[in-house]
């Protein structure tokens, strides 16, 4: 299948614009193109959350973490779930999936594909980068007895490639600019290429909030607000202290659709005993002031409303607040973040998640944040410039909620072959010879 996305101006900011499930879960020859905002809805078990656990792992593996434990944890089931549905095994018993990504940023479109095999032994098998017309890296398992693939990288020097063995377990793009000593002008492409692609999944942000853990009071200075926004309290103390504009523009989303009287957000003092005999932990507890009501901490709340408040903070707030491992080289004003929300309308009524939406496109169009989400109400974006709506699990073509700069998305259940964005196309013909250098790899035939 593919979805089609506005395209993407006005900042040179790596950011992520298509991402490909070749092989993957449900997903079979799947491609989607990512706009400032994109929503994915359908029926359950069409694949909605399969597209964001895709890249929630590619960001992960961009941070040098090793399969294991990016599938491990950023996979419901695990690697092996990932195998596609009714894949069957080689002679030798492999069985395995395959993901990929299009960053478009100062070097033009980089694509990342990548060929993980699950079984019997969990090991990427093959990988390739390929940008500004060249393929500056490629991976393959040359010998299974050993715990590393060969890879070989662009150098255009006096010799046209420099080949070294690396680990099977994390991806290579991401040792790149540990290897690579940018002496040519084809190792230098090389850099620019993987640090535009690790710039861009590192800032892929996975929000999920639970509510019944943002109720408890939680030390001061718990500062960077986690996936689960369990340390919303701690968070809201200090946006309060150190961004009176942030703060004041979440207060007034909250004023506009959660139970009034709502006059601000503050945090009320706590203790939070340690059950060790030690002294009590200095804590904060987040709280409601709803003016003649007095002061309501946020325990009293109820579901929706916490999860609103949780994710109106994310859209609102950027690399230095939220818990992402972004470059380090970079300041903070020159990365954009994505934001993954599965079930973004869990809780909420139609209000709440249409000022959420509000609020992601104010972000999007300072080039901040970029949104992802999958929602169940297919029409909630009717009306709201910049959202694109991907029907997954119908054959039929949809049209994108936009300004009318969006293409008709469609949202089939078949292989996608198109790129919805100018430098998706751009791309297309390097969009082959990657896929012909990872399909080998893992046979997932059914």
């Amino acid at each position: 299948m593919s979805t089609s996305a506005p395209e993407d101006t006005g900042h040179d900011r790596p950011v992520v614009t298509e991402l490909r499930l070749s092989a993957f879960k449900s997903h079979r020859g799947a491609t989607f193109a990512l706009g400032p905002l994109t929503l994915l809805t359908g029926g359950s078990g069409t694949g909605k959350s399969s597209v964001l656990e895709g890249l929630t792992a590619l960001g992960r593996l961009a941070c040098g973490a090793e399969l294991a434990e990016v599938f491990g944890t950023a996979v419901r089931g695990g690697a092996a779930a990932c195998v596609p549905q009714g894949a069957q095994p080689d002679a030798q018993g492999r069985r395995g999936f395959r993901i990929g990504c299009t960053v478009t940023g100062p070097v033009g479109p980089v694509r990342l594909d990548v060929a993980v095999q699950a079984e019997p032994t969990l090991r990427i098998v093959g990988e390739r980068l390929t940008g500004a017309g060249e393929t500056l890296l490629t991976t393959a398992l040359r010998d299974p007895a050993r715990r590393t693939v060969q890879a070989a990288w662009h150098t255009a020097g006096e010799v046209s490639v420099t080949r070294a063995p690396l680990p099977d377990n994390v991806l290579a793009s991401a040792l790149l600019p540990l290897r690579v000593s940018g002496r040519t002008d084809g190792q230098r492409l090389v850099l620019a290429a993987a640090e535009q692609l690790v710039v861009a999944l590192r800032g892929v942000f996975p929000v999920a909030p639970r509510p019944e853990l943002m109720r408890a009071p939680v030390p001061h200075g718990d500062g960077r607000l986690r996936t689960a926004c369990d340390n919303l309290s701690a968070v809201l103390a200090r946006t309060e202290g150190e961004c009176a504009t942030r703060h004041a523009a979440l207060v007034n989303a909250v004023r506009a659709v959660c139970s009034p009287p709502v006059e601000g957000l503050t945090v009320l003092p706590a203790v939070l005993p340690r059950g060790d005999g030690r002294a009590p932990l200095d804590a904060v507890i987040a709280a409601v002031d709803r003016g003649p009501l007095g002061v309501v901490p946020v325990d009293r709340l109820g579901d929706g409303e916490l999860r609103f408040v949780a994710l109106a903070l994310v859209l609102l707030t950027g690399p230095g607040v939220l818990d992402v491992d972004t470059s380090t080289e970079l300041l903070p004003a020159g990365q954009v973040l994505t934001v993954l929300g599965d079930g973004l309308d869990l809780g909420l009524d139609r209000r709440q998640l249409r000022e959420l939406l509000r609020l992601a496109g104010m972000a999007a169009a300072r080039g901040h944040i970029r949104l992802l989400g999958t929602v169940q109400d297919p029409d909630c974006a009717e009306g709201l410039g910049g959202v694109t709506v991907a029907r997954l699990g119908e054959g039929r073509r949809v049209p994108a909620q936009d300004t009318g700069e969006a293409e008709r998305g469609t949202a089939g259940s078949g292989a996608g072959a198109g790129a919805g964005t100018a430098g998706a196309r751009r791309a297309a013909e390097e969009a082959g010879r990657a896929e012909e250098g990872c399909d080998d790899a893992v046979d997932t035939s059914g």
